[in-house]
């Protein structure tokens, strides 16, 4: 089998993921994350299933394999998604430093069928002060504390 093979075939699991988590009542995403040819993550989207708006298939999947390979970091795994991510989950595969990403569906495909993202690109680009939800900042004297501890501790293990 060559690698675009393996690619397409790949992807197909993630898109029987998708069908799969609407069969149960989810929405229609999924993934998986490969590693040297063999799937160690996969994910539905739960959302609805377990009432957790982070319940998405990317970030399903990532929880998954991160367990699975006792890490936090999967600089050397592919993730394959039904649709191209979110803003959240594009956010959790680079903390996740996730080698590359193939996606099926793209964002505009999402927005034709209610699954419209562009306003969180939007809000993030605003000032606090001008964005939809309320965001004001307290205490950050306080805050900063965890941060002169961390920026102290010897022994800390970045990321």
């Amino acid at each position: 089998m060559n690698t675009t093979e393996e690619h397409m075939n790949f992807m197909r699991v993630a898109v029987e993921h998708s069908k799969a988590s609407v069969r149960t009542g989810g929405g229609p995403f999924g993934a998986v994350i490969m590693q040297n040819g063999v799937i160690v993550g996969e994910g539905n989207n739960m959302v609805t299933i377990m009432n957790d708006p982070t319940a998405h298939a990317e970030v399903v999947a990532i929880r998954n394999a991160c367990a699975k390979l006792n890490t936090f970091q999967l600089t050397d795994c592919t993730l394959y998604t039904s649709c191209e991510p979110c803003p959240m989950c594009l956010g959790a595969i680079y903390w996740a430093r996730l080698g590359k990403v193939y996606f099926g569906c793209g964002r505009t495909d999402a927005e034709q069928i209610g699954f419209d993202d562009a306003f969180i690109y939007t809000e993030i680009n605003r000032e606090h002060g001008e964005r939809a939800i309320a965001f004001e900042q307290l205490l950050r004297d306080e805050a900063l504390e965890a941060f002169a501890l961390w920026t102290k501790k010897e022994d800390k293990t970045s990321y």
